[in-house]
């Protein structure tokens, strides 16, 4: 994917940079540090391996994820976030993963929650 020459403002730029159905929840798996590409496949559920690669190749063009290659048999990559932008861009994804978690919360959607393991008592209000 390419960026665009012409912007109408620095939000469509962001845009461009993770939208799709997996970026954002690449970013948010590589919070707690790297992982192999194996692991990182595990922990998606649904993506196949094929575009678990393109996804991660996109977000490394635009600094968001990069990857350390370790030297030996069987090859071990390890991606993870950038310090700069993949550190900023996980903040953000955090937040919409807490509005996720208020709006499921709000519309009594919270067993995938619970099947998760997703904490959200602190989204829920008093009486209800």
């Amino acid at each position: 994917m390419k960026l665009r020459e012409n912007y109408t403002c620095p939000l469509e730029f962001v845009h461009d940079i993770v939208k799709g159905k997996w970026k954002p929840i690449i970013i948010f798996n590589l919070r707690k540090g790297p992982l192999s590409l194996s692991e990182l496949e595990s922990s998606i559920e649904g993506i196949s391996q094929k575009m678990l690669l393109e996804q991660l190749k996109e977000l490394k063009t635009f600094g968001v994820v990069d990857k350390t290659t370790f030297e030996g048999y069987p090859l071990k990559v390890a991606y993870y976030l950038t310090t700069d932008k993949g550190q900023r861009l996980l903040e953000a994804v955090e937040l919409m993963q807490e509005i996720g978690i208020q709006m499921m919360v709000e519309n009594h959607q919270t067993d995938l929650l619970d099947e998760k393991g997703i904490p959200y008592q602190k989204f829920i209000k008093n009486g209800n």
